[in-house]
C-alpha cells in the first residue's frame, strides 16, 4: 500500500474514533449541567460521586473492547468471517453476563463504593438513588464495549461514532424532558441517561445485525484453543487495567493529601492529558484495526510499514499538542476555571503538562499496535514495570520534591510504557 493510501486509511479510521472519544464524556457533563440548575449543590455532588463510581466499575471491563478488536482485526485480515462473528458473540455473552451480575450485586457494590468515597449524608442518599437507577444500564454499556471493539476490528470506526452521537442527543432530550417536564430531579437525569444507554446498545446491534445474525457454520480455521486465547487476552488486559487504576487513584490521592488547592491544580492540569488522550486514542484505535489486519493476513512488510506510519502520526500529534500547550496552555486553563488561587498555584507545574504529549505518544501508539497483534502479555509486563517505576519514584522523591515528584513519576511512567512496549514487541516480529 502506498504512503498516501495508507495515510488515508489511517485518517479514515482515526478521525471518527476521535469524534466518538470527545463526545463520550458528554454523558456525565450533560447530567451535571442539568442538575446544576436544580438549586442544590448536593445534586451536582451526587452526580460526580455516581459518575466516578460507574467510571471505575466500567473501566475494569475495558478488556471487552480491546480484546475483541485485536482478534476481530486478525480474523478480518485472514478473510475469516466465521471467527469474526464468533469473537463478537463470545465477547457479547461475557458482557451480558457481567452486566446482569452487576445488577444482582448492586447493593454491596454501591454501599462499598460510597463507603470508600465517604460523601456527606445528603449527597450519599442522592448518589445512591442515581446509582440504583443507572445500574440497569450495565448490560447495555458492556455490550456496547464488545460491539465497539468488533466494529473497530472490522475497520469500522464510523459506526461507534454514530452510536456515540445518537446516545448524547437522546440523553440530552430525555433528561431535559424528565427533569423539567415531570419534575423527577436526579431520578429524571438517571432515567434519561439509562434510556440513552439502551438506545445506543440497540442501535449498535442494529448496525451489526447483518453479520452478527448470519448462520455460524463450521470452519477449518476454528480450533478449541482459540477459546483459551480469548480469555487469556482478556485476562491480561484486565490485570493491566488494575495497574492503570492504581496509578490514577494514587495520583488523585497524593494530590488530595497536599490539600484542596493542590488537588484542584493536579485535576486541572490532568485535563490537558485527557484532551491529548482523546486524539491519541483515535490513532490507537486505527492501529488496532490496521495492524491486526496486516498481522492476520500474514503481511509482515505491510505490518512494519503500518507501524512506522503510526509512529510518525503519533509524533506529529505530540508536537502539535506540545506547541498548543506551550503557547496557549494558560488560555486553556482559564477556560476550565476562573479560580485565581488555583491558576496561580498551577504555574510551577505547567511545564509538566506541556511535556505530557512527547512523553506519552509512544505509549498510546504502541498500545494500539500491540492490541492489534493481541500481544497483551507484553502490555501487562510493560505496564507492571512502568507502574513499579511510578511508585518507586514517588516514594523516593516526594520528600524532597513534593508535587513535582508526582508529575515526574507520572511522566516517567508514560515514557517507560512507550519505550518498553516496542523493545518487547519487536523481538517477536
Amino acid at each position: 500500500m502506498k504512503s498516501a493510501s495508507l495515510n488515508r486509511s489511517i485518517l479514515a479510521l482515526a478521525l471518527p474514533a476521535i469524534v466518538a472519544n470527545i463526545t463520550t464524556p458528554l454523558l456525565s457533563l450533560v447530567d451535571i449541567a442539568i442538575v446544576g440548575h436544580l438549586g442544590s449543590a448536593a445534586f451536582v455532588a451526587a452526580i460526580a460521586v455516581g459518575g466516578s463510581l460507574f467510571n471505575m466499575v466500567y473501566w475494569l471491563f475495558g478488556f471487552l473492547r480491546f480484546g475483541t478488536s485485536g482478534l476481530t482485526a486478525q480474523a478480518y485480515g485472514r478473510g475469516d468471517l466465521y471467527n469474526q462473528r464468533l469473537t463478537a458473540l463470545r465477547s457479547m455473552a461475557i458482557a451480558l453476563a457481567a452486566g446482569l451480575l452487576l445488577i444482582l450485586l448492586q447493593w454491596p457494590i454501591g454501599c462499598l463504593a460510597l463507603a470508600l468515597m465517604d460523601p456527606d449524608p445528603p449527597t450519599r442518599a442522592l448518589a445512591l438513588t442515581y446509582f440504583s437507577i443507572l445500574i440497569y444500564g450495565a448490560p447495555a454499556v458492556l455490550l456496547q464495549y464488545s460491539l465497539t471493539g468488533w466494529f473497530v476490528g472490522r475497520q469500522d470506526t464510523r459506526s461507534p461514532m454514530i452510536v456515540s452521537l445518537v446516545v448524547n442527543v437522546v440523553n440530552i432530550g430525555a433528561s431535559l424532558l424528565l427533569v423539567y417536564g415531570t419534575g423527577l430531579d436526579i431520578r429524571g437525569v438517571a432515567l434519561g441517561t439509562l434510556i440513552a444507554q439502551w438506545t445506543g446498545c440497540l442501535l449498535a446491534l442494529a448496525l451489526g445485525r447483518r453479520l452478527l445474525m448470519s448462520r455460524l457454520t463450521p470452519s477449518p480455521r476454528f480450533t478449541p484453543g482459540s477459546i483459551g486465547d480469548f480469555f487469556r487476552i482478556n485476562a491480561n488486559i484486565f490485570l493491566r487495567t488494575l495497574c492503570l487504576i492504581a496509578v490514577t487513584v494514587w495520583f488523585t490521592r497524593a494530590g488530595a493529601a497536599q490539600g484542596a488547592v493542590m488537588l484542584a491544580v493536579n485535576t486541572l492540569l490532568l485535563q490537558l492529558f485527557t484532551l491529548f488522550s482523546y486524539f491519541m486514542d483515535g490513532f490507537a484505535f486505527a492501529a488496532e484495526a490496521l495492524c491486526g489486519k496486516y498481522f492476520g493476513a500474514g503481511d509482515s512488510a505491510g505490518l512494519r510499514r503500518c507501524m512506522r506510519r503510526f509512529m510518525l502520526w503519533g509524533g506529529a500529534v505530540a508536537i502539535i499538542f506540545t506547541a498548543l500547550y506551550a503557547l496557549g496552555g494558560d488560555a486553556l486553563l482559564r477556560l476550565l476555571t476562573d479560580d485565581l488561587a488555583v491558576l496561580d498555584a498551577s504555574r510551577p507545574y505547567r511545564l509538566w503538562a506541556v511535556a505530557i504529549p512527547l512523553a506519552g505518544f509512544m505509549a498510546f501508539t504502541w498500545d494500539g499496535i500491540v492490541i492489534g497483534l493481541t500481544q497483551t502479555r507484553l502490555m501487562l509486563r510493560s505496564m507492571a514495570l512502568a507502574t513499579i517505576l511510578y511508585f518507586a519514584l514517588w516514594t523516593l522523591l516526594a520528600p524532597a520534591l513534593g508535587n513535582h515528584a508526582l508529575w515526574l513519576a507520572f511522566l516517567d511512567y508514560l515514557l517507560a510504557r512507550g519505550l518498553l512496549l516496542p523493545l518487547l514487541s519487536l523481538r517477536r516480529l
